[in-house]
């Protein structure tokens, strides 16, 4: 017979039985990381992050800082905007900003013959203030927030580097790893808008002490 729960439960029983089976193998997920992977493996039903999940040197510390200075976020695609609780955020003083459909950007990059989120990730150099960058399609958008960041034209708090794919994917997560940015990353070929956007819910949610 199958349980219905209320809406309020399906998340904590997921929880619950992702602990369980990591119990069974013998495993736990590390106390200070804990609340991100387990919503990644929420989220995607993949054991594999709890392995493939990087976490920069002191990374805790800086997303701490960069919520406290009420830090907006900068994504790739409208997707992962969605997926990332805004309320949360807008109430921690940031709000979540998406240039992927805005006309200069794609008149950009026609002009350029460059990708759209290469061009949308240049627009955020307008802006004095540092911003969270959650990248999870385009390797081309992580790419240039590294080269932007070198050239001293953004400076980020963190990035979530979660692009999926096979073509650049898992070079673009390691030229981030090696730049000595504060980053947080699946690495390899696996990511996605959704599991970028869990990534920053986990963070959310532990800094809003929901």
């Amino acid at each position: 017979m199958i349980r219905i729960y209320k809406p309020e439960e399906i998340e904590q029983e997921s929880f619950r039985i992702i602990d369980e089976e990591l119990r069974q193998t013998g495993r736990k997920l590390p106390e200070m990381y804990a609340p991100v992977i387990r919503r990644v493996i929420h989220t995607t039903a993949d054991f594999s992050y709890l392995d493939s999940l990087y976490f920069s040197d002191h990374i805790m510390e800086t997303v701490w800082e960069a919520l406290d200075q009420g830090s907006s976020v900068v994504t790739d695609t409208n997707m992962a905007k969605a997926g990332i609780h805004a309320g949360t955020l807008g109430r921690l003083g940031g709000e979540v900003l998406c240039y992927m459909g805005d006309a200069d950007v794609a008149r950009l990059a026609r002009q350029r013959q460059v990708t759209r989120a290469c061009i949308s990730m240049e627009k955020t150099a307008e802006a004095a203030q540092p911003y969270i960058y959650v990248i999870g399609n385009a390797p081309t958008a992580l790419l240039r927030v590294v080269e932007l960041a070198e050239e001293g034209r953004i400076r980020p708090w963190f990035v979530i580097g979660a692009p999926v794919g096979f073509v650049n994917v898992t070079e673009a997560k390691e030229r981030l790893i090696a730049s000595g940015i504060p980053c947080i990353v699946p690495r390899g070929r696996k990511g996605g808008s959704n599991v970028a956007a869990a990534i920053m819910n986990a963070l959310l949610y532990e800094k809003a002490g929901r």
